[in-house]
């Protein structure tokens, strides 16, 4: 009997248990994110370094990586929680929970900096009531830095929702978070 919960045991954790088993079992959860997570799997777990590339794909679909998904993605593709949350917490572009229904992305790069980018990041901060890699309390906008839009020429610079706005003062900031609440979605 022992050997029996302890083998139940080693099967319940993704070293022993991993691969196509794991799959298996997720594919067919009543849980949507570890269902859609388990479909994404059995379309990249084959490919050559493969954890990437899920992990990209579970964001895209799921808006966020949760930590159900973490568990799944170990299991199937025989990885710890550990790996898989490493490389989650590394990469600034993926995410743990939803973000905001708006991004605000400032950028810190020399050449904003040089002229007033430190000024207009502590403004976003305050204005938004949020630090970057946060959003705010309402989840209107989710602040990020970024390190070079590529308006150098016309800093500071900020992205709001994928468009560049160049030479951004604190009083145009205010303006576009503004027009970008008062916008149609």
């Amino acid at each position: 009997m022992h050997q029996r919960e302890a083998k139940s045991d080693l099967a319940s954790s993704g070293g022993a248990r991993g691969g196509q088993l794991a799959l298996d079992a997720a594919q067919a959860s009543h849980t949507p994110a570890i269902a859609a997570t388990a479909h994404i799997l059995a379309r990249l777990k084959d490919q050559p370094g493969p954890l990437l590339p899920v992990l990209h794909a579970v964001q895209h679909e799921l808006g966020c990586i949760p930590a159900e998904a973490v568990q799944t993605i170990a299991e199937a593709l025989n990885l710890s929680r550990a790996e898989v949350h490493g490389v989650i917490t590394f990469y600034p572009h993926f995410r743990s929970e939803p973000a905001a229904r708006h991004s605000l992305e400032v950028c810190r790069a020399e050449a904003c900096q040089a002229m007033g980018g430190e000024h207009l990041a502590a403004h976003a901060r305050s204005a938004l009531g949020c630090d970057f890699h946060a959003s705010t309390r309402d989840g209107n906008f989710s602040l990020e830095p970024v390190y070079c839009l590529g308006l150098c020429a016309q800093s500071p610079a900020v992205m709001i929702d994928g468009q560049p706005h160049a030479r951004v003062t604190p009083d145009k900031l205010d303006r576009l978070l503004t027009r970008t609440l008062e916008a149609k979605p």
